[in-house]
């Protein structure tokens, strides 16, 4: 992403949003209609480093989100399939300096908790989740204390707190009951998630105007 390009902001009820997505693949039609996302890529490096940058960029030109949405697909084996989920607070996985004495889940020396609370302002139901640069399956989710995981939210929670931009997470379970078999395992209700995805969008225009610029 170049410096100096800066991401579409989308008028939400009078509000400024900032729309961001992992891959092109979870952007069907009904989220196309509605607005155009800044693309981080897949993984919580290149969420952070792409989202800094948007931001980055933004301020530059004065300008600045009233909020961020960061939306796409996610793993879960309590959440059901194909169903839509507001992010009540995300955490991360892949950090643990326990060995130093460190709570696990918690960057050293800056202070975070274990889960980072989000705003859910829509009338939908909410749930945990956990980000981390692995695909989960099978017993993996043993270990992992949340209902549902991804790999970029918890990146973008990052970058919006440094920003002091408040941050929506939506997230629709896409795989998780089975060990994957291919991609096809991820790609198979993507279809039906950019439907579901959209209709949560089409309730922000409310939930802003009632909870608020941030």
């Amino acid at each position: 992403m170049p410096h100096d390009l800066r991401p579409d902001l989308v008028p939400v009820a009078g509000r400024q949003v900032l729309f961001v997505m992992a891959a092109d693949a979870e952007y069907g039609p009904h989220l196309r209609a509605r607005f155009n996302p800044l693309f981080t890529g897949v993984g919580p490096i290149e969420a952070a480093m792409k989202g800094a940058l948007a931001l980055s960029a933004l301020a530059r030109h004065g300008q600045r989100p009233d909020w961020v949405v960061c939306l796409g697909s996610a793993g879960s084996r309590v959440c059901p399939l194909g169903e839509v989920f507001q992010v009540k607070s995300v955490s991360w996985r892949d950090i643990d300096a326990s060995p130093f004495g460190f709570t696990p889940g918690v960057t050293p020396f800056i202070d975070h908790p274990v889960d980072v609370p989000l705003a859910t302002p829509l009338p939908i139901a909410s749930a945990r989740l956990s980000t981390g640069g692995d695909v989960l399956s099978g017993d993996r989710y043993d270990a992992i204390d949340a209902d549902m995981v991804d790999m970029e939210t918890f990146a973008i929670a990052r970058v919006c707190a440094l920003f002091d931009v408040p941050l929506i997470g939506l997230r629709g379970i896409s795989d998780g009951p089975e060990p994957p078999t291919g991609l096809h395992d991820w790609t198979n209700l993507l279809g039906h998630l950019d439907e579901e995805l959209a209709r949560a969008v089409d309730l922000l225009p409310d939930a802003l105007a009632a909870h608020g610029a941030g």
